[in-house]
């Protein structure tokens, strides 16, 4: 059965200062206030610069009646300071404290996460290109040393000469015609693994070393979630 109504917004005071209450009475005679209902789904992370002012359309998507929706997007949360450091933790339970201040006749209802992960970014100097190219001398020739120490242990060269022998019924010391494709190959193999070509990824599928990554992650969120977040702990003290 469809119902017209009419909507009136009414502005109220409290010691939290001035908030809206909208009524949609039915037109139909019944007379019965519709009740307007707020979801909430928390973000699970959130970057932003420092002396950020966090507003709810930053932390959390929001699903709510078109009057409602603007002034909640807009809803200040948070103000970061320079205290705060690099991570801040956001609980539901302040987002919901303050919808509700300001509409406090909504039906607030959460969805996902119970905390969005604040990650402060400050200003950081550019790396010179002295320390950039030292940098990555040390990991080149660090990887190289790696790589021969391994070939060295597993006698690598032997094999190959060996191989070449068996295959040819020739000695040569050093048989290029196994061990430039193989060098290729290493290369290619390695590229494969990690499934990146510089920054281009190959596919969309993950290296094992992201999902490595991602779980370390993981482990590190949850634990600033326990940490930092100051709702979540409580003492009781003995008077």
């Amino acid at each position: 059965m469809f119902r017209m109504t009419d909507s009136y917004w009414i502005e109220k005071n409290n010691q939290n200062g001035p908030y809206y209450e909208q009524k949609q009475t039915d037109r139909s005679g019944s007379g019965k206030t519709m009740e307007k209902t707020i979801y909430i789904r928390m973000r699970n992370k959130l970057q932003c610069p420092e002396l950020q002012k966090l507003l709810l359309k930053d932390l959390a998507q929001i699903i709510a009646p078109e009057p409602y929706l603007n002034t909640l997007q807009n809803l200040p949360i948070y103000q970061i300071r320079k205290e705060d450091k690099n991570f801040i933790i956001i609980d539901v339970i302040k987002v919901i404290d303050q919808v509700l201040k300001v509409f406090p006749q909504a039906d607030v209802q959460t969805i996902g996460p119970a905390q969005t992960i604040v990650e402060v970014i400050y200003k950081k100097k550019k790396a010179s290109p002295l320390l950039f190219i030292s940098v990555w001398l040390l990991l080149f020739i660090g990887a190289a040393f790696t790589i021969m120490n391994f070939h060295e242990d597993v006698s690598m060269g032997k094999v190959h000469r060996e191989l070449y022998r068996i295959i040819t019924g020739k000695e040569d010391q050093n048989p290029l015609i196994f061990q430039i494709p193989y060098s290729l190959g290493l290369g290619v193999g390695m590229i494969l693994f990690f499934n990146h070509v510089f920054q281009k990824r190959i596919n969309e599928e993950p290296s094992p070393l992201e999902v490595e990554m991602f779980n370390y992650q993981q482990d590190l969120d949850q634990y600033m979630i326990v940490h930092e977040n100051k709702e979540s702990m409580k003492e009781l003290k003995d008077d």
